[in-house]
């Protein structure tokens, strides 16, 4: 019997053994392209129409695509079905004079806006600096998977919350969630965090809630049109920019390897994967 295709898009940087394990049950193909042309010529070519699965448009056999990160905006989830299938700061130390006093975290309520994987894991490290934390959420948690977090309205968490960590995906509800009415609701000298897709949040409404005071400080991953950057978030020196780092470390990177090649192992030996998008979880 022939082994399904399994083609790789991309590098394995870390995950290479459990990459290379996965040639027991499907044969491991790498594009012989190396420009966007080169390889839509490839696809022409028939060289990829036995491929079921893919790591990281694609082949009209393909039934299975395992993409490395939680967030998955980049993929059409709706042609999916139809197919049945850097801005940092100069980084000069000001010492004179003082930068301004914060905050300590403990007793402070963080608001998080969208209580999956990454809300979940953000609620029990907030937990260890004493913070309170309350979500926002499509469905309300139990009990066990909330870790004691209180779940709220949209409404209530915008109006009580002293940090709001947005960890939400972005589609087509969540876009610009957060903008000018939203940031009238807030406490005033709140704090943002995001760390979920820049789109989420209208930076020219964060630009000018943080102007106004509105907004106290904001933590930034992630940007609207990345990568460049509203140039009100590089000119405010309460505004802290990373350039879509969250999970830039060898351990993360490699974990999430892992699990798309577990991924695309469960797809080829149960026809189903570990972990399908929420709008198909019902396929």
């Amino acid at each position: 019997m022939t082994k399904p295709h399994i083609l790789l898009l991309g590098e394995i940087d870390h995950a290479k053994g459990e990459w290379n394990a996965l040639s027991d049950i499907g044969e491991l193909i790498e594009p012989k392209a190396r420009s966007r042309q080169e390889f839509i010529e490839e696809c022409k070519s028939g060289r990829f129409d036995n491929v079921v699965a893919a790591y990281r448009t694609f082949t009209s056999g393909l039934k299975f695509i395992a993409h490395n990160g939680a967030g998955y905006d980049q993929i059409d989830v709706h042609a999916c079905f139809n197919t049945s299938m850097m801005a940092l700061r100069a980084g000069h130390w000001k010492g004179s004079p003082a930068p301004p006093l914060g905050h300590d975290p403990q007793g402070k309520v963080l608001g998080i806006l969208g209580m999956g994987g990454i809300g979940r894991n953000l609620q029990k490290k907030a937990a260890a600096f004493g913070m309170v934390s309350q979500y926002h959420n499509r469905t309300k948690l139990s009990d066990e998977l909330s870790g004691g977090a209180k779940y709220v309205s949209f409404d209530e968490l915008l109006a009580t919350s002293d940090v709001i960590s947005l960890n939400l995906p972005l589609n087509k509800n969540t876009r610009h969630i957060i903008s000018t009415e939203e940031f009238k609701k807030m406490k005033k000298g709140v704090v943002i965090i995001n760390t979920a897709r820049g789109a989420v949040m209208n930076e020219d409404a964060l630009v000018k809630a943080l102007e106004s005071g509105q907004v106290w400080s904001a933590g930034l991953d992630v940007f609207e049109e990345e990568p460049k950057v509203h140039q009100g978030l590089i000119n405010n020196p309460h505004v802290m920019l990373v350039p879509h780092m969250g999970t830039w470390t060898i351990e993360t990177q490699t974990k999430m390897e892992i699990w798309c090649i577990d991924n695309v192992r469960s797809a080829i030996e149960q026809g189903k994967l570990m972990s399908p998008v929420g709008e198909q979880k019902d396929m």
